[in-house]
């Protein structure tokens, strides 16, 4: 009988390394070489794991597991990417640090109505125009933070972490109960910072510059009627059966939107598939790649014998920075459930809810520490490249923003609310 969860040799983690030294060494020494071969190397890293897995483990039905979590996916994203474009906000000016501001808070409170990446896909073109006067790297960065991960804590909309939690019976409005005080201190800090760094950068703005960004003009929306393809992609996520029911209906509403949009609104919207093309392809290979750490883990990795909130903080956030976290948030929730003997939901939910809630928080919160972290932050990086934009490198992400930025937020979260 075939074990659900394999056990790889540890050597296997390798090729995953390797994609990850790849993702974030290659575009800044090798920019041209990457952009012509990072298929080839995401393709072949890929297919080296799949091998070891279909001929080596026989664990057959992990791949095909791998194969439908990967079609989700980008079935979601893919299909918010070809319905957000199609939907064109004209703003203008009022790029003012405040402004920005509360343009983020309402970005992030979308994102638990829409999903990180819905929201995300939508408001990221408006904002990159209002700011395009001044725009830099922070405005990226803190989009990424706020809106693509931050925000959406308080739904299984949200993120897709979340979204599995749900599937695992936990009730649609305990997130919101429970996360919302971590969710209120995390995205005012971020606000707060993100203040102090646009007011500096605008502050150096040349005043031709402070003055067109602070002439108000009327916001103009076109391909509204995309709202009803948007709405039909969310109503597929909360559909399990029958298989593959979900996908089609997203993959339809794409195509609906994309032929019934004006070619005007996808002008304006400078729309092409590269973006999608490029997360698509490098996501095979971490999705691939990734099945031996996730699996290895999962097979090795036990508990303490008296696990603390704080462990479960940290070492589901951790992870789940260089991991995607939806599968590491899946794996951290099973470990609790085994922690408790294999309870139900319920009973887990009434007697480990702070542990619980500390894998939730970390989950979304440390998604946003690099590009791989959540599915969204590539997307938004991808589509800032595209439109000539300076983004850091992976490193350069980590290093200039991370660590100074969303490290102290989530220190703070940890020692309000788990470090009991």
């Amino acid at each position: 009988m075939e074990s659900a969860v394999p056990t790889p040799n540890p050597w296997m983690i390798l090729p995953f390394g390797l994609l990850l030294v790849a993702i974030a060494l290659a575009p800044l020494l090798l920019p041209g070489w990457w952009h012509k071969h990072y298929p080839k190397v995401a393709y072949a890293l890929g297919a080296i794991t799949l091998g070891y897995y279909l001929f080596g483990l026989q664990a057959h039905h992990r791949v095909l597991e791998v194969a439908h979590e990967y079609v989700s996916f980008i079935g979601l994203i893919g299909s918010l990417y070809v319905v957000s474009g199609g939907i064109h906000i004209s703003v203008k000016g009022e790029a003012t640090p405040l402004v920005n501001v509360v343009f983020l808070l309402i970005g992030a409170i979308s994102a638990n109505v829409l999903g990180t990446t819905g929201a995300s896909m939508l408001l990221l073109r408006p904002w990159l125009r209002m700011n395009k006067y001044r725009i830099t790297a922070h405005h990226v960065v803190f989009f990424i933070f706020i809106v693509s991960n931050v925000g959406g804590c308080l739904t299984p909309i949200g993120d897709p972490p979340l979204f599995l939690g749900y599937l695992k019976g936990i009730p649609f409005w305990w997130v919101a109960e429970h996360c919302w005080p971590m969710w209120a201190v995390g995205l005012s800090i971020l606000l707060a910072m993100f203040y102090v760094v646009d007011s500096l950068n605008y502050l150096r703005a040349p005043k031709t510059v402070r003055e067109r960004e602070t002439a108000h003009e009327t916001w103009k929306f076109e391909g509204l009627p995309n709202l009803f393809f948007l709405a039909v992609i969310l109503i597929a996520v909360f559909i399990n059966q029958p298989p593959f029911l979900r996908e089609l209906l997203m993959v339809a509403a794409a195509l609906g939107s994309y032929f019934t949009t004006h070619k005007s609104v996808h002008e304006a919207n400078d729309f092409n598939f590269h973006p999608i093309q490029e997360v698509a392809i490098l996501f095979i290979g971490i999705f691939a790649t990734m099945m031996p750490a996730l699996d290895w883990l999962e097979s090795n990795a036990g508990l303490p014998a008296s696990p603390s909130t704080a462990f479960f903080y940290w070492s589901c956030g951790s992870l789940s920075s260089v991991l995607d976290n939806a599968p590491t948030y899946l794996s951290f929730f099973s470990a609790l459930v085994g922690a408790v003997h294999n309870a139900d939901v319920p009973h887990l939910l009434a007697t480990q809810t702070l542990d619980v809630v500390a894998v939730s928080v970390a989950a979304v919160f440390f998604g946003a520490n690099t590009y791989i972290g959540n599915g969204p932050n590539f997307m938004v990086k991808a589509i800032a490249d595209h439109n000539k934009i300076h983004t850091p490198t992976f490193f350069g992400f980590v290093f200039k923003y991370t660590l100074p930025y969303l490290l102290p937020m989530l220190v703070i979260v940890w020692w309000l609310f788990f470090r009991g």
